[in-house]
């Protein structure tokens, strides 16, 4: 008996091996073919070409730019803190990644026998675990920009510092309201309450919730009009300023797998997650992992989506001055985050009556 559970066990340990092999290498793959994507996007905005050379219709980029990145020489400056220095961009990519372990990415699978779950870990604490661990990532910043021993590395560091723990407050404050609904942090959970017969998405009844949201996860990312901490008019490329070679990659790359991570977990808390709309799962469960893939493509376009809108703004917004982006964080964002909550506090108790 006790060797037949150390199997099954095995097994399990396996499949999620494997999970989180095609997970990782899935969300570099698209953080890759997203600075493609954007340099694309910004072409047609600005009604040019973009990168047209390297491959059929310009697709190869993305390799020529990994690969120039990789055959740049490593420079660490002589007053540098070495090993601090290194951990930074690791870090930074590593808490990037580790966001994806409690995204479910769509309904069972049915493999050998075996039900699999296409989700790392469904926690009960799920939420909770995702801001743990982007919070980790300011210490990516911060160190980097810390131990280059350079005053406009600092500088950048100490902005994105203060920008995320002011922006991270609303993003939470809004969460409240909408974890005020649903009864649960786990995200899976989430995804089935809104997948239920006669249930909208959350975007329906928390749409101010998913606005302050969206303006958070700019700030998260560091993306336009929030780029303070990249900000290379004014502290010569920010940050990672003294990086070169793949140190500067896995900064960048970081950035765009923030993207993405943030557009599924935005798909999965106000948009249905693997829902698809005006489709109904239950009543074509006999398709099997048919079902499950298609869960799979609805919750990629709903990210892709949001990843178009990421770069959209870039291009469109102009980025704020530091005091209008402290402004709009505390003064503002705050405050309508927890009206939102009060209001939403209201609504339950008046229908619960």
């Amino acid at each position: 008996m006790e060797m037949h559970l150390l199997a099954i066990d095995w097994m399990l340990f396996a499949e999620k091996l494997v999970l989180i092999a095609i997970i990782i290498f899935a969300s570099l793959g698209i953080a890759l073919y997203t600075t493609f994507a954007e340099r694309k996007v910004a072409a047609i905005l600005q009604d040019r070409p973009g990168p047209n050379r390297a491959g059929p219709f310009g697709l190869l980029q993305p390799f020529a730019d990994g690969l120039k990145l990789i055959m740049k020489e490593e420079i660490i400056p002589n007053h540098a803190n070495k090993w601090l220095f290194i951990l930074g961009p690791g870090l930074a990519m590593t808490a990037a990644l580790m966001t994806c372990a409690v995204i479910p990415w769509g309904d069972k699978v049915v493999l050998f026998g075996r039900n699999i779950a296409l989700q790392i870990a469904d926690v009960n604490i799920g939420i909770l675990y995702v801001f743990a661990v982007v919070s980790l990532g300011v210490y990516g910043i911060m160190i980097g920009g810390w131990a280059s021993n350079n005053k406009f590395s600092l500088m950048a560091a100490l902005r994105g510092a203060s920008q995320a723990i002011s922006y991270e407050l609303a993003m939470g404050l809004s969460l409240i309201a909408l974890l005020m609904l649903t009864g649960t942090l786990q995200l899976g959970e989430i995804v089935k309450q809104q997948m239920q017969a006669g249930h909208y998405w959350n975007i329906v009844y928390q749409p101010l919730g998913f606005l302050i949201f969206i303006i958070c996860a700019f700030a998260e990312c560091n993306r336009t009009p929030f780029d303070l901490p990249e900000s290379e008019n004014e502290l010569n490329m920010g940050f990672h300023q003294e990086y070169s070679s793949m140190k500067l990659g896995f900064y960048l790359f970081s950035e765009y797998v923030n993207m993405f991570i943030s557009s599924v977990i935005m798909a999965t808390l106000f948009f249905g997650g693997y829902d698809v709309p005006f489709f109904d799962e239950a009543a074509h469960a006999n398709w099997g992992n048919w079902l499950a893939l298609i869960g799979v493509a609805s919750i990629m376009i709903k990210a892709v989506i949001f990843i178009f809108i990421f770069m959209w703004v870039r291009w469109t917004i102009p980025r704020f001055r530091y005091d209008q982006l402290m402004n709009l964080g505390w003064k503002k964002l705050v405050p309508l985050a927890l009206i939102n909550m009060l209001i939403t506090g209201a609504v339950i108790l008046y229908f619960n009556k």
